[in-house]
């Protein structure tokens, strides 16, 4: 007679059990190396956009790209007279509800922009974590020539001009302004995550947040400098992370104020790196 026999019921439930254990093990650790992966991709992206950057700056006689994105209006215009955004408004009306363009349209408004000429891959626009059919990830921080905030800036006939505090140049329009502190501590672009408008909203004069912290890159996200190297930072504050996901595709613009040490860090520094120094006595 066979006297061969096949598994029991128990045994086959201890193995599916063993291979639930070992699954729950691995997936972090999978997970964690497919994040680490897509950091690597963002951080080369958001370097050769500030190569890109600087390699305009060169061309221009030291003059810098206009940051604020879809900006256009004019030789009239206060901020940016005849200067040519550094891409087009690739964003839809309602962008803050989570609307996109079509993606024919964000192309055409990328290439439209005065860095296209300097980095002609649309792979380099978008990150790799990035929404389905998103092809702008990244922004301009405020202070690179993008939109003045209050406290950055002098009127003079007519026109907004940079101004300086503390020996330090608050809203950059020449290269040649980032001085105090070198072009190594100052950022330029951001991870934004998405498409929005004109250039990365940060304050001055105010110890709030203004733009959501983005926090897709295991609770961080990257930055570019004035010198062209790239950093990945993590947010230390709870409530930083804690916004950043409640906030990630709503960007409410509620103006919000840290609720911890460790956010009023995370807040500190990202507007020292935007600024150069802090426009207020800080709290913390």
């Amino acid at each position: 007679m066979d006297k061969r026999r096949g598994f029991t019921l128990i045994e086959l439930l201890v193995v599916i059990a063993i291979i639930a254990i070992l699954m729950a093990i691995l997936m972090p650790a999978l997970h964690r190396a497919r994040e680490q992966g897509r950091r690597a991709v963002c951080l080369g992206n958001v370097k050769q956009l500030a190569l890109a950057w600087i390699t305009y700056a060169d061309d221009n006689d030291d003059k810098i790209v206009n940051g604020a994105a879809g900006w256009d209006r004019g030789p009239t215009d206060a901020r940016h007279p005849n200067e040519r955004p550094w891409v087009g408004a690739c964003w839809a009306p309602g962008y803050a509800g989570g609307e996109q363009l079509p993606e024919e349209d964000q192309i055409r408004e990328i290439k439209a922009g005065a860095l296209w000429s300097y980095c002609k891959n649309l792979k380099l626009y978008s990150c790799p974590t990035g929404y389905r059919g998103e092809m702008l990830a990244y922004a301009i921080v405020h202070s690179m020539n993008g939109n003045p905030p209050s406290g950055t800036y002098r009127e003079v006939g007519g026109k907004r001009t940079p101004k300086t505090e503390g020996g330090v140049c608050l809203w950059i329009k020449d290269r040649m302004q980032i001085r105090n502190p070198a072009p190594a501590y100052r950022v330029v672009f951001v991870d934004e995550g998405w498409a929005t408008s004109y250039s990365y909203a940060v304050h001055y004069q105010q110890e709030t947040w203004w733009d959501d912290p983005t926090v897709r890159h295991g609770d961080g996200t990257t930055f570019s400098y004035a010198d062209g190297h790239s950093e990945y930072w993590k947010w230390k504050g709870i409530d930083t992370i804690k916004t950043g996901r409640d906030s990630d595709r709503g960007h409410p613009g509620s103006h919000y104020s840290p609720e911890s040490l460790d956010g009023f860090q995370d807040l500190y520094r990202l507007q020292k790196a935007t600024f150069g120094r802090l426009g207020y006595q800080p709290s913390h």
